[in-house]
């Protein structure tokens, strides 16, 4: 029987989960950290991800120890500490500063369909990433990436395209990823045996 169902997502142990959708065939790695948060159908992560505010696709593939939407500190305040917004913790008399953290939630990350984000790779609230993308190990996104774009470095910047413009429009028209469970598993040789351009070659 398979590991993974439409039902409800695999968890391992001592993940943190709050107000979080999750699609289906889901797995979160084990002490993962996920917050205000969207997980689309067949998206993974591995071990020790801390993923918030963020709106993740289809087929994406997170690597051990991502960051994705990390909340930021208040720059423009007498303080960057956190006492003067979760002032509850530290003050009988206080309440945490709520419109601070809606301000928080409210700067989404964007995480394209089939795309692979590499071991401890970080991105930035609001950043897009494309469909197909692919963000190298230890990378700070800072800006969009482009569908099928490969990026790398601090900050990330482009290192060249997994595919040309027309191959790459191609597989976005075709959407393989919106496919039935049952197109996906009769089509499973030719996604393991052939390549991108063979792929569209028999179903675009």
């Amino acid at each position: 029987m398979a590991r993974l169902n439409a039902q409800k997502p695999f968890l391992h142990p001592d993940c943190q989960i709050t107000d979080t959708q999750f699609g289906r065939y889901v797995e979160i790695g084990q002490a993962s950290r996920i917050a205000h948060s969207v997980i689309g159908d067949y998206s993974y992560c591995d071990r020790y991800a801390d993923i918030a505010n963020a709106e993740i696709g289809k087929f994406s593939n997170i690597a051990s120890c991502v960051r994705i939407g990390a909340t930021d500190h208040p720059l423009d305040k007498a303080s960057l500490h956190h006492f003067h917004y979760r002032s509850a913790d530290y003050f009988d008399d206080a309440d945490d500063d709520e419109a601070w953290f809606a301000h928080r939630r409210s700067r989404r990350a964007r995480i394209g369909h089939d795309t692979w984000i590499g071991h401890g790779a970080q991105i930035r609230p609001e950043v897009m990433l494309g469909h197909g993308s692919v963000v190298a190990g230890g990378a700070i996104v800072t800006k969009d990436v482009p569908p099928y774009m490969i990026v790398a470095g601090i900050p990330a910047v482009p290192l060249r395209r997994r595919f040309d413009a027309d191959t790459a429009a191609r597989l976005m028209a075709l959407a393989w990823w919106d496919w039935p469970h049952e197109r996906l598993r009769a089509a499973l040789d030719e996604f393991r045996s052939l390549t991108a351009e063979a792929f569209l070659e028999r179903y675009a």
